[in-house]
């Protein structure tokens, strides 16, 4: 029987990330610049060599996948995909971040292929706002998708918020009774420094200290030890108990220490830290050896010992990573 993936640090990793696309219906300020190239297809991992790595890493101990993008629901045979995966022994879960967009018309499909969590970012509640930060983007569209995906069974649906200073450090409140009044949970994340996105992050961390200290102007935080298996951390709302806040803080409070997690790239290339550019070409190991998963595994247990302990971002507004956001898996 396999033995499970672990670190140089003595992290098990149970958590992968894979993004199935690097392409997205909208151009979020956070994430991409204006004006994308995308991968052409020949880079980007087939639908089979996503699937194939999935039941890989679960055969040697992970239990929760989240799909990412770019936009995950952009991608063809993305349902099918999701099904496939969903359907491997000993996966616990099968999650997904979106951005909403595509909801309406995807969510009862991925409750019945197996997604049982859905996680939908949800940066503004104005619609000029809301256009500017996603640069094409339609608020009533991504409402209707939160809506939908409300009522097609999920075990549960959280927003994710990424709050910048002087964009939206002003709807923090507004966007906590969104989730309340809708029976949601909610994230607060600080930007990360990833990509020439076309604006300078000079002073646009707005940390999730301050985040805390606005919602205690109208609700009571209690204190959670509840853990979704990422790095966000919860508390529940005494008026609210339905209801979680959690927070991502990669500056003000890293979550390092307990990382769990790696990524796989569209393009194919296994990110062992978010933070840093060291990663594996998994996608020229697929295709060398399309029989054969010992090599694979092999080479991702030598990896995960170059594992780095931290990342290093800084608040200074330099970009400290050259990939996008959209190419990082999410």
């Amino acid at each position: 029987m396999p033995g499970n993936l672990v670190d140089g640090f003595g992290r098990t990793i149970d958590y992968v990330r894979i993004s199935v696309t690097d392409r997205c219906d909208f151009r979020c300020i956070y994430c991409m610049a204006e004006n994308m190239t995308f991968l052409p297809r020949q880079r980007v991992l087939t639908l089979e060599e996503i699937e194939r790595s999935a039941r890989l890493f679960v055969a040697n101990g992970v239990k929760k996948i989240r799909l990412t993008g770019g936009e995950p629901l952009v991608r063809q045979g993305i349902v099918g995909l999701c099904r496939n995966i969903s359907g491997i022994d000993g996966l616990r879960e099968l999650v997904m971040t979106t951005n909403g967009s595509q909801l309406d018309r995807y969510a009862k499909p991925l409750v019945d292929a197996g997604v049982r969590r859905l996680n939908i970012s949800l940066d503004s509640l104005r619609e000029d706002r809301f256009r500017a930060m996603t640069r094409v983007g339609d608020l009533h569209q991504v409402i209707r998708g939160i809506e939908a995906a409300r009522d097609a069974g999920f075990e549960s649906v959280k927003l994710n918020s990424v709050i910048i200073n002087g964009s939206n450090d002003d709807e923090i409140l507004d966007l906590a009774s969104f989730a309340v009044d809708n029976g949601l949970d909610i994230t607060f994340i600080e930007e990360m420094p990833l990509g020439q996105v076309g604006r300078s992050r000079e002073r646009a961390l707005f940390t999730s200290e301050q985040v805390r200290e606005l919602l205690e102007q109208r609700y009571r935080l209690l204190p959670s030890t509840e853990n979704s298996g990422g790095p966000a951390r919860y508390t529940r709302l005494q008026e609210h108990p339905a209801t979680r806040i959690g927070f991502i803080s990669p500056h003000s409070n890293n979550f390092c220490s307990t990382c769990n997690r790696v990524r796989l790239t569209v393009e194919g290339k296994l990110l062992l830290c978010l933070g840093n550019e060291h990663d594996l070409d998994l996608k020229a190991l697929l295709r060398r050896y399309p029989l054969d998963d010992q090599p694979l595994i092999a080479a991702v247990r030598k990896a995960l010992r170059y594992k780095p302990e931290r990342h290093e971002f800084s608040a200074d507004g330099e970009v400290q990573i050259l990939r996008f956001m959209n190419a990082s898996g999410g």
